[in-house]
């Protein structure tokens, strides 16, 4: 997947008429489970905390940023590839999508998904309640 496919794909992740309201004073979550080449995990671990996190602290509507590495099942089965979760949360849907749009998402995000393969990423949108 080319750079500007990817960035478009992320920006129309959860962007739509057919999505519900979201509950007003609820944030957003975005889910992104991250498919990371071993070899380059200490890379993307860096480029998160040196680039990422702090880029899109400073965004409009922002929440929180969280990355999660997966320890073990408790219960069902495993992830099959994607072993970490970038949890993304901002005020509204519009805000997260207006960050993707912006130059600091487009030099914030290369630097992560770099360090990704195969499909990369699965993304899910919740809605706070």
């Amino acid at each position: 997947m080319n750079r500007r496919k990817s960035l478009k794909t992320l920006a129309a992740l959860g962007a739509g008429a057919a999505l519900p309201a979201q509950t007003p004073g609820k944030p957003i979550q975005l889910h992104c489970d991250l498919e990371v080449d071993p070899a380059q995990e200490k890379t993307m671990l860096a480029n998160f905390q040196k680039t990422f996190r702090p880029t899109i602290s400073k965004q409009p509507g922002f929440v929180e940023v969280r990355l999660l590495k997966f320890r073990k099942a408790m219960m069902g089965d495993p992830p099959a590839k994607s072993f970490y979760r970038l949890i993304i949360s901002f005020e509204t849907e519009e805000q997260r999508v207006t960050w993707v749009a912006t130059d600091d998402h487009q030099r914030a995000w290369p630097t992560i998904e770099k360090t990704l393969k195969g499909a990369k990423l699965v993304a899910w949108l919740y809605d706070t309640v």
